[in-house]
């Protein structure tokens, strides 16, 4: 089994929540046990679990990080001008790791797993690994 698979995502605004739960989901095996690992591949982009029902959460979250690290400030030294969207992706997290039981994540009842975009519009790749439960002797 080829343990690593990419998700390509591609984002319409500079931030952006984009639930990718789907995607990942159907790089999973019929019957697998384990962790899925899911990794960004971008310095100015991250990965979260939240909320899925109600899209002002999303929303709240991208207000406060542009709150937290605005995209013009005096302060930032980076020459690229992008300093506020590394500065979110670092607050975010670069990976998630989700239980799988089955063949299927175990997220909770309102859980998703977010790619977050603080760069874009662009196109963007996440990685899946597929990490075996040993217990179960693996698959």
């Amino acid at each position: 089994m080829d343990n690593d698979r990419t998700i390509r995502v591609s984002t319409k605004n500079r931030d952006q929540l984009c639930d990718i739960t789907s995607q990942v989901a159907r790089l999973l095996p019929a019957g697998f046990n384990g962790v899925c690992m899911v990794f960004c591949l971008h310095t100015t982009a991250g990965l979260t679990i939240n909320e899925n029902a109600d899209p002002d959460v999303a929303r709240d979250i991208l207000e406060h990080l542009r709150q937290l690290a605005p995209w013009n400030s005096s302060q930032y030294r980076h020459g690229e001008g992008n300093s506020a969207a590394h500065i979110k992706a670092s607050l975010m997290g670069f990976s998630v790791s989700v239980p799988v039981s089955n063949g299927k994540l175990v997220l909770g009842t309102w859980q998703s797993v977010y790619f977050a975009e603080f760069d874009g519009p662009r196109d963007r790749r996440v990685t899946v690994r597929l990490l075996a439960d040993v217990a179960e002797g693996g698959q």
